[in-house]
């Protein structure tokens, strides 16, 4: 895939992102044939934007989910300034592309994790979170979910289906806190539809900051002090419906509250 045809995926992911709107699948020509070439192009739909970026989202830790999104390792894709908001968040469902709420921690950088020649260990990284919060992420993806859905090198071309960051409070002395073991509950306008815990689905946040902090150190690109991570879902993904208001409870450590209007 040559420069100027990767140049041409680029620019059609930004248009669609900004417009916010979606297409039915993509010409074979211009699917990504690696991973490596798609993250290539998500930096190039970066430059295309202009839009700053705010921090990352990561997705498929572990290999259930990886499985359901077609990947044999764990994905990232950057999150944009507009897009990272406190809770409460509304957003206009029908300007949603193939909406999914799913509650994740939020992890704030303190300090830079810039490249360099050796990995970057847990107590390095947690080191360099300055906080951590209740959240949830308003994934979405360019690409409608229909027979021609393209492969998966399209999708992280597409920043891995990033969207809008939903985020809480602070959580006090996370540091000292049983974050993993921390049972969370996502219920619909007051009904429950899941519950999880980052042990189950992450073994801890810090875990998933460890593995893209060594990522994007591989790649050149590193992590910036005040970027925020989401760091993938514990409770699962879902579809949400118009008029759903949805509350991601987390006990101790807070809630965020996301309404599909």
């Amino acid at each position: 895939m040559d420069q100027s045809t990767q140049r041409e995926l680029a620019r059609l992911l930004a248009t669609l992102r900004r417009e916010g709107r979606q297409q039915s699948g993509l010409d074979q020509r211009l699917v990504p044939p690696d991973k490596a070439t798609a993250y290539r192009i998500a930096h190039m739909v970066e430059e295309e934007l202009g839009w700053d970026v705010a921090g990352w989202k990561i997705a498929a830790m572990k290999e259930g989910l990886q499985r359901e999104l077609r990947t044999d390792s764990p994905i990232y894709g950057r999150v944009y300034a507009p897009l990272v908001k406190e809770s409460p968040v509304t957003v206009e469902h029908t300007r949603q592309c193939s909406p999914i709420p799913e509650v994740e921690y939020q992890a704030v950088l303190g300090a830079d994790l810039p490249p360099r020649d050796t990995p970057y260990n847990l107590a390095e990284v947690r080191d360099a979170v300055v906080s951590l919060h209740p959240g949830v992420e308003l994934a979405e993806c360019r690409f409608v979910h229909d027979a021609a859905f393209p492969p998966l090198p399209a999708i992280l071309a597409d920043g891995a289906g990033s969207g809008t960051i939903a985020y809480g409070p602070p959580i006090e002395n996370w540091r000292e806190r049983d974050i993993a073991g921390q049972e969370v509950v996502l219920t619909c306008n007051g009904t429950l539809r899941r519950k999880g815990s980052a042990a189950i689905a992450l073994d801890h946040p810090i875990v998933p900051v460890t593995w893209l902090a060594n990522e994007l150190s591989r790649t050149g690109i590193g992590l910036k002090a005040g970027q925020m991570i989401s760091t993938g879902t514990v409770t699962g993904m879902l579809r949400p419906k118009a008029g759903e208001t949805f509350v991601a409870d987390f006990g101790p450590f807070g809630n965020v509250t996301v309404t599909y209007a």
